[in-house]
């Protein structure tokens, strides 16, 4: 599921090299699914095995009927995602991100379960460790629903850092700019770690092929890069010098002019956005980590499911409101505080599509 975007896109390539028997892959997006299917063809042609793709919802009736006349898998790998912090601006997309990342989650975690498949994996995010954001906290959630399932079949996955050029992350953004002859803009302080679309796939198959049960697999990267530096990195690749501007617009209205020069307008800012953490992480207090196992991997060992219903409640309050067919922002985001008392959430009123 969430096959098709640049994650599972890379995870759907490796596999389909080595040739399984059978490979379905579920994504929401139609177009992305058709580039995924001449990506592959024009690449490794053919498999013996059945290889199809799906625009389905996994929440929908249609997913549910395609599974019921399946014969069952023995792997059920994840990668749905709202991966944007600026989803949580408001309660219908936030509602949105939960129903992706959570019930989603529990809805094919069930069906795994019923089926008798050999493992779950789902993709986690850094962003889970100490969530500072909606976005890390549903992915938090998420993990507790991988970890209470745990004891009726196994499960693992893996908390990434950023992909780089993958679809609407930062680079790809600079990409996008950059060919529509756009500035660049980006906050100043914050710092961020990167891998490739390679090294996610990898991360992914190790951890859903060689990882134990409660297993999540994250990178060990000890270099994290912040976004300035990241824009003058990306603009030397491209043959330009970046060009600090005051504002907004002067980086607007100067592109051609610096251009000519061989410079690039860029508006970089203090950051002030809701849910924005000055550096990501990987882990939380008082998670158990094995760093010797593999040399550039590290491994989360989760503890078995604590029974005291906080997950169940916290459940079946988001079911509650989305029965009722009305809800507020603040009323998710305080179901998510009591779950998750880890939770820091930066609330400053300001949300990044109020930024260029």
């Amino acid at each position: 599921m969430g096959g098709a975007g640049s994650i599972g896109q890379a995870v759907v390539k490796a596999l389909f090299r080595r040739q399984p028997a059978r490979l379905h892959v579920v994504d929401v997006s139609e177009n992305n699914l058709v580039e995924l299917v001449r990506e592959v063809r024009s690449s490794y042609g053919y498999m013996a095995g059945d290889f199809q793709t799906l625009p389905l919802d996994c929440g929908d009736l249609e997913f549910k009927a395609f599974l019921e006349e399946s014969e069952p898998y023995d792997y059920v790998l994840n990668f749905m995602a709202m991966k944007h912090v600026r989803s949580e601006k408001d309660g219908f997309t936030l509602m949105r991100m939960i129903r992706t990342n959570v019930l989603n989650t529990e809805t094919t975690l069930a069906y795994a379960r019923a089926t008798g498949a050999s493992r779950y994996f789902a993709v986690s995010s850094d962003k889970a460790a100490n969530p500072a954001n909606a976005l890390g906290a549903t992915k938090r959630v998420m993990e507790l629903c991988l970890i209470r399932a745990s004891e009726g079949i196994e499960v693992s996955s893996a908390r990434f850092a950023n992909v780089a050029f993958s679809d609407g992350s930062l680079l790809h953004g600079f990409t996008r700019r950059l060919a529509k002859r756009q500035p660049l803009s980006a906050p100043r302080e914050i710092q961020r770690y990167f891998i490739t679309a390679d090294e996610a796939s990898t991360l992914c198959l190790m951890s859903c092929l060689l990882g134990g049960n409660r297993e999540s697999f994250f990178p060990k990267l000890s270099e994290a890069v912040d976004f300035v530096s990241i824009a003058e990195r990306f603009l030397t690749a491209h043959g330009y010098r970046a060009h600090p501007c005051a504002t907004e617009d002067e980086a607007r209205n100067r592109v051609d002019e610096l251009a000519a020069r061989g410079r690039w307008p860029c508006y970089f800012f203090a950051s002030d956005t809701t849910g924005e953490k000055m550096i990501e992480e990987f882990l939380m207090t008082g998670e158990s980590v094995d760093l010797d196992r593999y040399h550039e991997v590290g491994v989360i060992g989760w503890p078995p499911p604590a029974d005291d219903g906080a997950l169940d409640r916290f459940l079946e309050g988001i079911r509650d409101l989305r029965d009722a067919g009305r809800w507020t922002r603040e009323e998710i985001l305080e179901r998510l505080r009591s779950l998750l008392p880890e939770f820091r959430h930066q609330e400053t009123g300001k949300f990044l599509d109020a930024r260029m």
